[in-house]
């Protein structure tokens, strides 16, 4: 087996242990399953013919479940050991504001606490005075440990307790890490600009499919989003990095050699990475763009398959729980599955040619098909609601996106030096925003043709059909063809 395909799958059974250990298996067990798996493997290499040799590399290579199991009981007794919180009692406690979230009614705070305590606890606060990232701030109240229902999402982002409406006092400004607080300084200037040169409305939405950011939208508005199916429009994705890419390397390359150019991309990633809050599906896609960027740097080819590997393994290594606990995450991953290894399969069966359409609406409706095939019982499980009418919506509005983006990005970037010359690409990326917002509130008003539950299942059986076409489509041929040529040669 060739070297980067024993990396693939030692990833691969890597995360299978994290996995199961996430399901609370205990670690004899899942030793137990790693060790049968082993063994079928061999006896699978022993009696089969055309899967063979590989059958063997399997069977060394699944050991590495006990690696990924390991790993996870190992980082999540570290995670406890290392915080240092007291519980249910009223206490005065600092600590220093990592991550702010505005709701309706509260603020809900996410605080790194300060000596002599250590860890990070969730605090929800009255919705006045705001706080922001990096002020210290004293909290007067009880810390308890989080509810069941929450407390696995919580530990994912390092979360072990909560407090509910704490006195509070602000201490200092400026406390946390200078590079975030100036990135996301610089997105706060940007929405103004935003805001400034747009209506409402669409400075809030041009602000969602650029930099992740919805606190400005409406109730109403999420709502007609989620029943057109076109609520991924705003959580940051490898399309919003890709239009990022294009862009930046587009405008630098006019200016720089290749080399300088690459590295100031890579720069202008990671700065975006940490400006929009280091979203999971974020993170991925910039995770894979810089692998893409880099070897195109250095005219090496790359393969797909390894590249979502690598980037599952870099995230699940920075923190295992994001496997299992983490929404968008698995969303993430599905989707680019489903266009990467769907889409392919399905070009086949329907004998679609290269050509990507007037306005790309053909390429456009693959890759939405591929993506919403592919996260379709996840968004029924989590959200309960899954629309057909998405597909029309998100074909309808994803050939307009890349431009409006490009102009966002623009408009944006002119602003910050002359509000009066952004006026006029304000005006330009307002006739597309108007467009996707209509859009979205025509398939916002359709409530019906739409699957609402599933069974656990029902899931299971879905996705060993998507997988068993895919092999079909992909593999079984090849299989048909080796066969015959070693009936030919006998």
């Amino acid at each position: 087996m060739r070297i980067y395909d024993s990396a693939f799958y030692a990833i691969i059974f890597f995360l299978a242990g994290v996995l199961l250990s996430s399901f609370g298996l205990n670690f004899l067990t899942i030793i137990l399953i790693a060790s049968l798996t082993a063994v079928l493997f061999l006896c699978g290499a022993y009696f089969g013919k055309y899967f063979g040799k590989k059958l063997f590399w399997f069977s060394g290579l699944s050991l590495f479940i006990i690696v990924g199991s390991f790993y996870y009981f190992f980082y999540q007794a570290y995670q406890i050991e290392s915080a240092k919180i007291i519980f249910n009692k009223e206490i005065v406690f600092k600590g220093v504001v990592v991550k702010t979230a505005p709701q309706s009614n509260s603020q809900k705070l996410a605080v790194e606490l300060a000596n002599p305590l250590a860890g990070k606890i969730s605090v929800q606060i009255r919705p006045f005075p705001k706080f922001n990232y990096g002020d210290l701030v004293e909290f007067k109240g009880i810390v308890k440990t989080p509810p069941s229902a929450s407390a696995a999402s919580l530990s994912k982002d390092g979360i072990l307790a909560v407090s509910e409406f704490p006195q509070t006092k602000l201490i200092a400004v400026n406390q946390g890490n200078f590079i975030k607080a100036s990135l996301l300084s610089f997105k706060g200037n940007i929405i103004k600009v935003f805001q400034k040169v747009l209506p409402g409305e669409q400075a809030a939405f041009l602000s969602g499919i650029t930099l992740g950011e919805r606190a400005e939208f409406s109730k109403e508005f999420k709502q007609q989003m989620s029943q057109s199916g076109t609520t991924h429009l705003v959580a940051l994705s490898g399309y919003n990095i890709s239009i990022l890419v294009l862009v930046v390397a587009g405008a630098l390359s006019y200016l720089f050699s290749r080399r300088i150019c690459f590295w100031l991309t890579l720069t202008v990633i990671i700065g975006f990475v940490l400006m929009t809050g280091a979203e999971a599906s974020v993170v991925r896609a910039a995770i894979m763009g810089s692998i893409v960027l880099l070897a195109s740097q250095v005219n090496r080819a790359y393969s797909f398959r390894n590249i979502i590997a690598v980037a599952a393994f870099l995230m699940v290594l920075t923190n295992p729980k994001v496997l299992v606990f983490d929404v968008g995450f698995q969303l993430s991953f599905l989707a680019l599955l489903g266009i990467v290894y769907f889409s392919p399969s399905v070009k086949k069966v329907l004998k679609l040619t290269d050509d990507p359409g007037i306005f790309s609406w053909k390429e456009n409706l693959l890759a939405t098909v591929s993506a919403q095939v592919f996260v379709a019982p996840f968004l029924i499980s989590y959200f309960g609601n899954f629309s057909f009418f998405s597909l029309v919506a998100n074909v309808l509005i994803l050939c307009a996106v890349p431009l409006t983006m490009a102009l966002g990005f623009i408009t944006a970037g002119i602003g910050l030096l002359s509000l009066n010359l952004a006026i006029i690409f304000g005006w330009l990326v307002n006739i597309l925003l108007s467009y996707e917002i209509s859009i979205i509130e025509i398939f916002g008003k359709f409530d019906f043709l739409q699957i609402n539950a599933l069974s656990v299942w029902a899931i299971v059986a879905y996705y060993i059909f998507l997988v068993g076409f895919i092999i079909y489509i992909e593999y079984y041929p090849a299989m048909v063809n080796h066969s015959k040529s070693n009936q030919d040669m006998v």
